[in-house]
């Protein structure tokens, strides 16, 4: 396979797995060596070994977040709403609290998941004016 950059093979998925799995890591998700925050959930403006911008644009990433942190919580209000309560009306609190801790816990991954998602659409746009270390300018 022909790579046009360390971290992208081009007709292979695994690149985006392995970009994500970084995030979910708080890593960078193009060298995965960098961290994604400074501390629990401060993120950081560029990586400390490759340099890459994780935020190009203020908001950019506004959207992966949005997602990140909601879907979860539909689930959890679904399991709710849904009749666990009226099942086991002790398990639900147990299950409500361990959901929540859940949430909060996983909190900066799901951010870095959002910010690895971004890495790789920002990556297959291939714009030339975007700072992806490695790219050349040409076409990537």
């Amino acid at each position: 396979m022909k790579e046009s950059s360390e971290s992208r093979p081009v007709g292979r998925p695994a690149w985006i797995l392995r970009a994500v799995g970084r995030g979910w890591r708080k890593r960078c998700p193009h060298c995965g060596r960098g961290a994604l925050f400074s501390r629990w959930s401060h993120q950081l403006a560029r990586c400390a070994e490759c340099s890459l911008v994780f935020e190009r644009n203020p908001g950019d990433t506004w959207a992966f977040a949005v997602i990140g942190d909601r879907l979860p919580l539909a689930v959890m209000i679904m399991l709710m709403y849904g009749g666990v309560h009226r099942a086991h009306p002790l398990v639900a609190p147990v299950l409500f609290a361990m959901l929540v801790i859940a949430l909060v816990w996983t909190t900066p991954n799901r951010w870095g998941v959002g910010l690895a998602l971004h890495y790789v659409v920002r990556v297959t746009a291939g714009d030339a004016d975007d700072p992806v270390p490695g790219r050349s300018t040409a076409t990537p």
